[in-house]
């Protein structure tokens, strides 16, 4: 097209010339001898393709395709979930595949429930070490896939896998003993505290037989403590919040 614009304005130019020469030649009335200023048309047209037809579609701005030998990028097998699992085929680490699709699979549900632990009336990493994933080679995955996925428990996972973690404790009846016992809940001797808004908290301090040794009922309390001692045979509470160890 531009083509086209150049050879119409060469033609128009040429039209010009000639009508100014046939002009002087015929001795007409209006002729004078004077020189007569031709003003030059211009042979090349400054009005570009893009200018007389835009397009409506931008220019793409899509990233460029891989070179020669370079290969795309998918990210379903990168970062750290993928590292995970790597790791874990690596290791030969065994998980429950009818649960989860994969070890990150099982990390990431963790993650997802980590926060919910306090209203189970547990600590994050009592919650982690009572888990039913928290053993053999569940415990290596959640070990190795907790700081790459949800790196602010870390420390709760670490702590859970030394067993040197703070225990608390919900609404319930506890035998009171320093060490685990089977098909029995048990609370350490200690001081403990129960924060926060609730209607009625009652707890209660009973000998080995039972009988009461110390006890308090509370309306819409804000805030509760009580010492257990090791020569107490129980402790139970009802409608208080989490109980956790006054340091």
């Amino acid at each position: 097209m531009r083509h086209m614009g150049r050879v119409a304005a060469a033609a128009a130019g040429t039209a010009v010339v000639a009508v100014l020469i046939s002009g002087c030649g015929s001795g007409g009335e209006g002729a004078s001898g004077a020189p007569v200023a031709v003003s030059e048309t211009p042979t090349d047209d400054p009005t570009s393709w893009e200018e007389l037809f835009p397009t409506e579609d931008p220019p793409p701005t899509e990233d460029p395709l891989p070179t020669e030998g370079e290969e795309p990028v998918d990210p379903d097998v990168t970062g750290p979930a993928a590292e995970l699992d790597a790791l874990a085929a690596q290791k030969g680490w065994e998980y429950d595949d009818d649960m989860y699709d994969s070890p990150s699979a099982l990390v990431t549900r963790v993650c997802e429930e980590l926060p919910t632990s306090e209203k189970d009336g547990r600590s994050p990493a009592q919650w982690l070490a009572e888990g039913t994933s928290f053993w053999d080679d569940g415990k290596q995955i959640l070990l190795a896939g907790v700081p790459k996925l949800c790196p602010k428990w870390t420390d709760a996972v670490k702590a859970a896998a030394s067993g040197k973690y703070d225990r608390w404790f919900g609404n319930g009846t506890y035998a009171v003993s320093s060490k685990p016992a089977e098909a029995q809940q048990v609370i350490p001797p200690g001081t403990y505290r129960s924060e926060g808004s609730t209607a009625n908290c009652y707890w209660v301090r009973t000998t080995e037989s039972g009988d009461p040794i110390d006890s308090q009922f509370a309306t819409s309390p804000r805030k509760v403590t009580v010492t257990i001692r090791s020569s107490d045979g129980q402790f139970t509470s009802e409608g208080c919040a989490v109980w956790k160890p006054v340091k």
